[in-house]
């Protein structure tokens, strides 16, 4: 595996005449990361892995500087899962000017966007980048954050990206919490009762599946996570995916529906999301 950090170093890394799956992270493996890898192991000549914790996607009261980072555990993930190049650039190779950044203009106010304004801003941004050096043939996102892959879905149709997005499945824990960088931040017990969320949203994709209008699913999903002691509710939602517009009280008007929430504990903000299809 060859480690680059520079835009120089990774020109010459990168190689010709092969297909390339691009796998963009933030660090602190994890088994989602992981899967990430294995599907671009399988489908691309060259796996190329990007570790780079994005400023512009943090707001100014949010957790950028004690994000988890363990560049050497990282390394040893990456090389053990079969990654190619390693793509560890500072912030000034990112942004050597930050005289431009990609504006979202449709889908970055609902969800995570509501909350978190300038973040879809930010994550975009550091994509084109990212795509501009690596020039993928494909690129791997998780469906844990379901409205960033639709948002960079429709960023690549927006600006002719040759590039295919490889949507992959949300990789669970046994309880069902998702796996994510920042599950380090919970507390044994939260860990145990942050396990609800994925619980509430399964019955709450079961009742779509027997009929029940929008309104009333969203009302229990809502009432099951607010039994979830010492958490706070950010969001929970139904939209149409993956344009993430709003939907009407009858589900069938939509072939799938996104039931996406993030929840607060003390020291961590959680998302999580199932993906109804109709029929």
């Amino acid at each position: 595996m060859k480690i680059v950090s520079t835009v120089e170093e990774l020109r010459i890394a990168l190689p010709t005449n092969q297909t390339i799956g691009f796998v963009p992270t933030m660090g602190y493996l994890h088994e989602g990361h992981m899967s990430l890898v294995e599907n671009a192991r399988r489908e691309n000549d060259v796996v190329v892995m990007s570790i780079f914790v994005n400023p512009t996607q943090f707001g100014p009261n949010e957790d950028l500087d004690r994000y988890p980072r363990d560049f050497e555990r990282d390394e040893k993930l990456a090389r053990d899962a079969g990654v190619d190049v390693l793509f560890y650039p500072t912030t000034e190779t990112m942004y050597p000017l930050d005289m431009a950044r990609v504006t979202v203009r449709h889908g970055a106010d609902v969800l995570c966007g509501a909350s978190r304004p300038g973040h879809f801003d930010g994550v975009l941004t550091i994509v084109s980048k990212l795509f501009n050096l690596v020039q993928p043939t494909r690129a791997y996102f998780g469906l844990k954050d379901a409205q960033q892959v639709a948002l960079i879905e429709g960023y690549v149709r927006d600006y002719f990206v040759p590039v295919e997005i490889r949507r992959c499945p949300i990789i669970r824990e046994e309880t069902g919490l998702a796996k994510s960088s920042r599950n380090v931040y919970l507390s044994d017990v939260e860990t145990v009762e942050a396990s609800r969320i994925f619980s509430a949203l399964t019955m709450a994709r079961e009742a779509l599946d027997t009929g029940q209008q929008v309104d009333e699913v969203k009302r229990q999903l809502t009432e099951r996570l607010n039994e979830i002691p010492n958490s706070q509710i950010d969001y929970v939602e139904l939209v149409d995916y993956p344009t993430l517009g709003a939907v009407s009280s009858d589900s069938t008007d939509s072939t799938e529906l996104l039931l996406a929430v993030a929840i607060q504990f003390e020291r961590a903000r959680l998302i999580d999301n199932v993906i109804w299809k109709k029929g």
